[in-house]
């Protein structure tokens, strides 16, 4: 009887020696099942993003759902998950014509679409040509 005592005892030690770590915080679960999606853009006149102070700056938050201060922000997302967040496949409609004064505003966009970093600038030769590109990615 003291042995099945005593390895009663063995065994409960080495279990909670051996199970005890994967117990409580040890193990991390993921905070979300989405991946990270929020953007900082930004406008603003001048040739490029180092010498322009920006006028105008949203936030827009795409995951779960879309939030930020973007006042289009579900439309937005929806217009980013459609081109797999690639900025540079915003294209100018070819319905719209704009005169050729040369008035330069920057759009800049900084941050993380699903769980890729984003750094994306460029130069539009006016307002016009940044409004005919159609998105509301950039009507802020």
């Amino acid at each position: 009887m003291r042995n099945t005592a005593r390895w009663a005892a063995a065994l409960g030690l080495t279990a909670a020696a051996v199970c005890g770590p994967l117990t409580g915080s040890a193990v991390a679960a993921p905070a979300s099942l989405y991946a990270p999606s929020a953007l900082v853009l930004t406008t603003g006149h001048g040739d490029s993003a180092t010498t322009v102070t920006p006028e105008r700056a949203v936030t827009l938050s795409c995951a779960p759902t879309a939030t930020g201060t973007h006042p289009a922000a579900a439309e937005a997302c929806a217009e980013l998950r459609g081109i797999g967040g690639d900025f540079t496949a915003l294209k100018a409609r070819a319905d719209v014509h704009c005169t050729r004064l040369y008035d330069p505003v920057v759009v800049t966009v900084q941050g993380v679409w699903q769980g890729q970093r984003v750094a994306y600038e460029r130069t539009f030769g006016n307002a016009c040509a940044k409004d005919a590109l159609g998105s509301s990615v950039f009507a802020f």
